[in-house]
């Protein structure tokens, strides 16, 4: 029993990282995370030859079956859906943490959800988790060579998208999220328009659940900003910049409760991007 704690203690992150990446949810993530270790413990004593690639294929082929089984609901969703924000908090458990890198950032994540679920799948396993091809093919039910394909497909439509990275300095990054969330806060419209890039993007995800929310994406800067005040103006909010993502973002609080999260991209000196995630189902795992 110990060498099995020990195998599910060394590879249980990878698990729960496989599936965040491929469904965009912490709350899925952690329920395939409970079932591949249900799925481990029902295979007894019998040895795995590669522990670390059976767990990743056994969380992919939940993490699809769940994704296709959402495909109706994402379908049917009020205005844009966004991944699920993880934001780092040092009152998080090692344990519990989902592994942050450049594979979490949500301006990525917003484009493997226009993938489908084998083309998402495929690039992530090969050129995130490092599998083979053989081993990806065999998650997905396909030859080698369909594998191969999809990833290749999943490459050149990240790629045309121009995936965000850091085009400023990771410290000039947090300095500017934390000049938004002042000027935010303070209900200053010249200094959000400032730290906005001219041509700035702005969308956000409520579900439904604030009717007064554009399920539109908002252009320009002085729009979003605008668009931004009257939202939040009087509403006893509290903006702090945090890290969203693995990027300096915006955490939107109201007496201590989690509201909103906004993770941001950069471009120059401007932020260039705002996703908003306000739906309080995606954000239930921050309470």
């Amino acid at each position: 029993m110990t060498e099995f704690s020990e195998l599910w203690t060394a590879h249980r992150r990878v698990v729960r990282d496989v599936a965040y990446r491929v469904l965009g949810s912490v709350a899925d993530a952690e329920d395939v995370t409970q079932e591949t270790y249900l799925r481990l413990l029902a295979r007894g004593d019998e040895p795995l030859d590669d522990p670390r690639a059976w767990l990743v294929t056994v969380a992919s082929r939940l993490s699809i079956d769940r994704l296709r089984a959402h495909e109706h609901s994402r379908r049917a969703y009020v205005g844009p859906w966004l991944p699920e924000p993880i934001v780092t908090d040092e009152r998080t458990l090692p344990e519990d943490r989902v592994t942050l890198d450049d594979s979490v950032r949500m301006a990525l994540l917003v484009v493997l959800e226009q993938l489908t679920p084998g083309e998402r799948t495929a690039f992530l396993l090969h050129d995130v988790f490092d599998l083979g091809f053989a081993q990806v093919a065999e998650v997905l039910g396909v030859s080698t060579a369909s594998a191969r394909q999809a990833a290749s497909r999943a490459r050149r439509r990240i790629a045309a998208h121009g995936e965000a990275r850091f085009s400023v300095h990771a410290a000039d990054a947090r300095r500017l999220s934390e000049r938004f969330a002042r000027a935010a806060a303070d209900g200053d419209l010249d200094g959000l328009i400032s730290a906005l890039a001219v041509d700035a993007r702005g969308h956000f995800d409520s579900g439904g659940f604030y009717p007064d929310a554009s399920t539109e994406v908002l252009i320009g800067a002085e729009t979003i900003a605008r668009r931004l005040l009257a939202a939040v103006g009087g509403r006893g909010l509290d903006f702090e910049a945090a890290e969203v993502n693995a990027a300096p973002g915006v955490v939107v609080r109201r007496r201590g409760r989690v509201v909103s999260v906004l993770a941001l991209e950069f471009s120059g000196e401007r932020i260039s991007v705002i996703h908003g995630i306000g739906n309080p189902t995606k954000l239930g795992h921050l309470r």
